[in-house]
């Protein structure tokens, strides 16, 4: 099985020219047949495949801690009720100064004398409780119409004036602040944030490798991309603890560096299975009694706006398929690259073997093994008499190339089973 070393590689189809069938940007939406799975069998999730966290916070008895930070509780409210408070703020805003330009005017006797030409009011042409609203939202809102104006005879009024003022650019500052953070959520960049349905485990350089693919649908590149990828599964320890949803972090590349992306045009994510993988031991029979959840995570900066981004996905068992690769999606066409994201999900069977990495390393230490004794019994072989030596050479020959016989039928037959249809 060949593949590329770099664990991170573009799929790249042979450079033959032809002509473009599908569009451009062409999302596939979950395969109905998955849908069905999870409806038959109750997979209880720790993170949807849109990204959403499937976990709610109950008893929470310190709430005040929300009204700390009322900014973002106010951001991270469902529009209906952020639209809501947005209109209630500014209505009981002006009610509020409304009822107090009202109030002035009662106190001072403006309502007895609005026929008086000689009385002069606090505020022009106040004559009840509405034309005092009116009169707010047009000193709130600087619209001022001409009409009711407030005159110097009336300190109070001129007070009243400059603490609406004030406490009205406060109103506007804050909720048009957090309807502009509202829209541009970078959530929402994360839309365009694909990742494949399913996750493969097949052979890439001779190594067990799980594999991945994640792409953007947009032109505009993410900057600083780089993926994470967590192992969510329950564990007991040696002392009896049970850890609910422990978390393992799974290697992409951090420590080559492969999990910082450029992601111009969808990359196969690859996890190489090692001793230091979670997935060491497992085989293709066990994987599907498993209870796990893979949790990938994909970050970066949104190029048009700087802010960061985040998109998440996950795989549960059923959705890691054992034997398989992932599509080519990437052609050379007239002068450019042609990404076809309607085979983005696609995967197609290859030889894999059912064992575990663990199992397919021991057999292929027993392999070699044989170099190594022959060195052995000649460093063990010194000091003996001749004809000794030259019958436990006979010996070890004679034990050697029956070892190495059964060992390579053995290896062959645990990779690929004479069961196994191409």
């Amino acid at each position: 099985v060949g593949g590329d070393t770099n664990p991170m590689e573009q799929d790249v189809e042979s450079p033959i020219i032809r002509k473009p069938k599908l569009p451009k940007q062409a999302r596939e939406d979950l395969p109905k047949h998955l849908a069905e799975i999870d409806r038959v069998k109750k997979i209880q999730r720790y993170v949807q495949k849109d990204g959403k966290c499937n976990v709610h916070h109950g008893n929470v008895r310190e709430t005040y801690r929300y009204l700390t930070d009322i900014f973002t509780t106010l951001v991270d409210l469902k529009w209906r009720f952020n639209l809501f408070i947005f209109v209630l703020v500014y209505t009981v805003t002006w009610l509020f100064f409304g009822f107090m330009w009202w109030l002035i005017a009662y106190l001072r006797g403006d309502l007895d004398h609005i026929a008086d030409n000689q009385w002069t009011p606090c505020v022009n042409n106040l004559n009840g409780f509405v034309s005092a609203f009116l009169f707010s939202i047009e000193t709130e809102t600087t619209i001022g119409y001409g009409y009711r104006v407030i005159t110097d005879k009336c300190p109070e009024g001129i007070v009243l004036l400059l603490v609406q003022s004030v406490l009205g650019s406060i109103v506007n500052a804050f909720m048009v602040g957090c309807m502009f953070v509202k829209i541009s959520q970078p959530k929402k960049r994360a839309e365009t944030l694909v990742f494949s349905t399913n996750a493969v485990i097949s052979m890439r350089d001779g190594r067990l490798c799980l594999m991945f693919r994640v792409g953007d649908l947009r032109n505009s590149h993410i900057v600083e991309a780089s993926i994470r990828a967590k192992l969510i599964k329950s564990k007991q320890t040696k002392e009896g603890e049970f850890i609910p949803l422990n978390q393992t972090d799974i290697n992409v590349g951090y420590n080559t560096g492969d999990d910082r992306l450029f992601l111009v045009s969808p990359l196969i994510i690859c996890h190489e299975i090692n001793q230091n993988s979670p997935f060491w031991e497992i085989t293709q029979a066990h994987l599907s009694k498993e209870e796990l959840e893979i949790v990938v995570i994909l970050e970066g900066m949104v190029e048009a706006t700087g802010m960061t981004c985040q998109a998440r996905s996950s795989y549960v068992s059923s959705e890691i398929k054992w034997g398989y690769r992932f599509t080519p999606v990437l052609t050379l066409e007239d002068g450019f690259y042609e990404v076809d994201y309607n085979s983005f999900h696609d995967i197609y069977e290859t030889d894999t073997p059912t064992c575990s990495a663990k199992e397919l390393a021991d057999m292929a230490n027993r392999a070699r093994l044989p170099l190594t004794w022959s060195l052995a019994s000649k460093l063990s072989q010194q000091g003996l008499p001749e004809s000794e030596q030259e019958a436990e050479h006979d010996r070890k020959t004679t034990y050697l190339s029956e070892n190495r016989k059964e060992t390579s039928d053995g290896l062959q037959n645990k990779l690929y089973p004479p069961s196994f249809e191409e």
